[in-house]
């Protein structure tokens, strides 16, 4: 498939964007040091006997700040091991934290959708069509949807800058017998840095180990945005959905359902020609992992350079299952049953990604969902499409849909799960569209494309949720399985 080459001002846009999004990783630790200092001084005015009953906050404080940097070297062995697909010295005087348009006339976004707040993380994408990765948002009340991608929400008005360039698959190995296109270059072997251990709480500092050659020295002096101190936030949530045995359940209520579909709705695959599944919002590439090791030729699309960076780490560079520990919960106070929960700490992967049998042809293709698969190559080329809290990411649904049907083959069957908490519905730039459906709605426009409901319920969920926190918030998710039907979409369009 030929590759659209970037313009000059895309390539500047992309690689402002891409800045921006190491800078807020390479800055995580030193901004969630300054949240720790916020519940010192407020600690410090409470009156003496105050301070008495909770002389134990000091030491929790002091966990905590243990618990950063160990997450902050993770954080920075993953851009170690990052090739950006640029030049990254070029443009540096293309800078701040404006919000650019894309070539469609819509700003992109990376949010944590369903998220705190409203959920803990998830991504809601960004759109771009060249390689790419996803993200999400963090706020107070920690839990609800946080879509990729899949990609959040508190602060919607801060939007993500990744413009809409070319779409290509993006190269790098799973492995060592099995390919998965998940980095931003397939040309570079990515060399790796020792991980940090020290864990001197006073003296540990993730940046004095590892300085990955691509943050320069002005990226860990950024005033970064606090909407993307969120999206690292909730990126290491969604480690934990995706990922670590504690988000098993969540991927019980929804990825064992699709994967189990897929199971029925194909039951005599080939090794030699496995049936096709294409998933829209992949985020951190388990579900598509899992699709493609149930014998499919499973392709994840993302957009978001956050998402994209961490699940490129997750299935390139991990050696073995439960390698990388994280704190993932330590970022709010609120709603924990106690110290211990909230400063609890995570493994993973819970499996190996390249020992867990993926079929050939498994890859993640970055870029702008509706930009990617427009091409006149993705017609009919797909014999499934899953779409996992993805949907509502759209500005206009109705596109997404067309699409899906676009790209199926006459046959092809469309299974979603997710709820329609649409991520630009609160959007204020007056000429941002975001198009707003019920669910019957979202129906009657996919049977206008020749879609046939065959499956149909809803799930009670929850989207990367702490599930030792006192609030979950539960979504009541739409399940379906659709088929297309060719003939009555070409009536369809004769009436």
């Amino acid at each position: 498939m030929s590759e659209r080459r970037y313009t000059e001002q895309e390539e500047a846009l992309e690689i402002k964007s891409l800045r921006r999004t190491i800078a807020a990783y390479a800055n995580y630790q030193d901004a969630a040091e300054r949240d720790v200092k916020r519940y010192e001084r407020s600690f410090k005015m409470l009156p003496p006997a105050h301070k008495e009953l909770l002389f134990h906050l000091g030491l929790k404080y002091q966990r905590l700040r243990w618990c950063i940097s160990m997450n902050a070297a993770f954080i920075m062995k993953m851009l170690e091991t990052f090739e950006p697909p640029f030049d990254m010295s070029q443009y540096a005087n293309v800078g701040g934290h404006d919000h650019p348009s894309n070539m469609h006339g819509h700003s992109h976004v990376d949010y944590c959708t369903h998220s705190s707040g409203r959920g803990d993380c998830s991504t809601v994408s960004i759109s771009r069509s060249n390689s790419q990765l996803d993200g999400q948002h963090d706020n107070p009340k920690e839990d609800a949807k946080t879509h990729e991608s899949s990609r959040q929400t508190e602060n919607k008005k801060d939007e993500e800058e990744h413009m809409a360039g070319c779409s290509q698959p993006v190269g790098s190995n799973l492995g060592t017998s099995q390919g998965v296109d998940v980095s931003f270059n397939s040309d570079t072997d990515v060399s790796t840095a020792a991980y940090c251990q020290d864990k001197d709480v006073s003296s540990s500092s993730a940046f004095d180990h590892v300085t990955p050659r691509h943050c320069e020295g002005s990226l860990f002096k950024l005033n970064v945005p606090p909407i993307d101190v969120d999206m690292v936030r909730c990126i290491v949530r969604n480690i934990v959905r995706d990922w670590a045995e504690e988000g098993q359940k969540e991927r019980d209520e929804c990825y064992k359902l699709i994967l189990e579909e897929l199971n029925h709705l194909f039951p005599n695959r080939s090794n030699q020609r496995p049936p096709s599944c294409l998933v829209p919002g992949a985020g951190l590439g388990r579900l598509a992992l899992e699709i493609s090791s149930l014998g499919f030729a499973s392709q994840g699309n993302e957009f978001s350079y956050y998402m994209l960076i961490c699940s490129s780490f997750i299935l390139n560079h991990t050696k073995e299952a439960n390698e990388w520990t994280i704190y993932p919960w330590i970022h709010s106070n609120c709603n924990s049953l106690s110290d211990n929960d909230q400063l609890r700490a995570v493994s993973f992967p819970d499996i190996h990604p390249s020992s867990a049998g993926i079929t050939e042809g498994f890859s993640m293709r970055t870029g702008d969902f509706v930009e990617v698969y427009s091409e006149e190559s993705q017609e009919s080329a797909w014999d499934a499409v899953v779409t996992c809290f993805f949907l509502d990411t759209a500005h206009n649904i109705v596109e997404y849909i067309e699409i899906i049907s676009k790209v199926l083959k006459d046959g092809g069957v469309w299974i979603n799960l997710g709820p329609l908490l649409y991520d630009f519905s609160d959007m204020t730039p007056d000429d941002d569209m975001s198009i707003e459906l019920s669910l019957e709605d979202v129906k009657k426009v996919a049977y206008h494309y020749g879609f046939v409901m065959e499956v149909e319920k809803m799930i009670e969920t929850t989207f990367s949720a702490n599930m030792r926190a006192m609030m979950q918030n539960q979504y009541r998710a739409a399940f379906w399985t659709m088929r297309k039907n060719a003939s009555r979409a070409k009536a369809e369009k004769r009436c």
